[in-house]
């Protein structure tokens, strides 16, 4: 590794670090109950009246905390699937990854018809059986014996079932009575409905894990995004390399739409982002594509918060992504 890159990476992660807390600034600052500036500092040392206590650690921190993580998740599944797959329009939303994860939690919430908050811990887990089992069955129509995974192939066939699955959501929807409909509702569009200190705990361990492993294989996703046979080459266990990835991402977008709800693209856009700026070399290119997968969620969220109408993060991000992969789409 070259030095002028080491320096160009450290340059561009202290740019986006300075950045993200500068956007998170903004984000506890702003709001229906505001906390200005200057009384952010005091509150945190332990002088902040009842009134700024509850915003910062009851409102502001849990949120902020929570599309953090979840930024830093739907980032890295996003970059593990577009080197597994060969494919850059590769993402847990568009793939219906996600979706499959919202069909599994909605069913289970109906079928038990309890508080959301009292399965808190169970919903990763939820989450994360029903996207491995949808995972599973667009690699099953996706492959093909002769041609093995063809890139355009896994797409469509994830597109195809992220539609199916969305429908099936909007046939949940309409067949529940309003009470149960609101969170339903809530997931579907993407609204950062787990906004409290336990849905941070619910996730953090899971990302512990997973986020390091993931950088412990950045050599193992620099191989499996060149070609098969280079991959074969070098002497690497494709199946099965390729398989433990395909988990990782998996788990890794379930930690995160499991308490945010649907969001897409940002598994799309921070990876590449990253990519234009260090190039395709996963030692360099992971760090900064966590920093801004988590500042766009941060941002859009704050974005949502604030605007006069009514409008749920997934819908401010996908504003904001759709165009992004419309330009990827079309350069391909």
């Amino acid at each position: 590794m070259s030095p002028h890159l080491k320096k160009k990476q450290r340059i561009i992660v202290l740019s986006l670090l300075i950045l993200l807390v500068v956007t998170c600034i903004i984000s506890i600052c702003l709001g229906k109950a505001s906390l200005p500036l200057q009384r952010i500092i005091p509150t945190l040392l332990g002088y902040g009246s009842f009134k700024e206590n509850f915003i910062l650690y009851s409102l502001r921190l849990p949120r902020i905390t929570i599309t953090l993580l979840a930024g830093i998740a739907l980032s890295l599944s996003g970059s593990i699937l577009q080197a597994i797959t060969h494919n850059d329009l590769a993402d847990p939303g568009i793939m219906g990854i996600n979706a499959g994860a919202g069909v599994g939690v909605s069913i289970f919430y109906l079928s038990f018809s309890i508080n959301i908050t009292n399965f808190i811990y169970v919903l990763p887990l939820i989450a994360f059986i029903s996207s491995l089992g949808t995972a599973a069955l667009i690699y099953l129509f996706a492959y093909d014996k002769l041609t093995g995974l063809h890139p355009i192939r896994l797409v469509l066939t994830g597109v195809g079932f992220s539609l199916a699955l969305s429908g099936t959501m909007v046939f949940i929807f309409s067949s529940v009575d309003p009470f149960q409909v609101d969170f339903i509702a809530k997931w579907m569009s993407g609204n950062i409905w787990g906004s409290d200190w336990p849905y941070v705990l619910a996730i953090l361990p899971g990302l512990l894990f997973l986020i390091p492993y993931t950088i412990f294989k950045s050599n193992i996703l620099n191989i499996l995004s060149l070609n098969n046979h280079v991959a074969t080459g070098v002497g690497l266990k494709l199946k099965s390399e390729r398989l433990k990835l395909l988990i990782t991402a998996v788990a890794l977008a379930s930690l995160a739409v499991a308490v945010t709800g649907g969001i897409s693209f940002i598994g799309l856009m921070a990876p590449h982002i990253a990519k234009r700026l260090l190039g395709p070399r996963h030692q360099l290119n992971l760090p900064v594509t966590m920093l801004i997968g988590s500042w766009l969620l941060v941002l859009a969220d704050t974005i949502a918060r604030n605007i006069n109408v009514l409008l749920p993060t997934g819908i401010v991000v996908s504003l904001i992504g759709a165009p992004y992969f419309m330009y990827l789409l079309l350069r391909k």
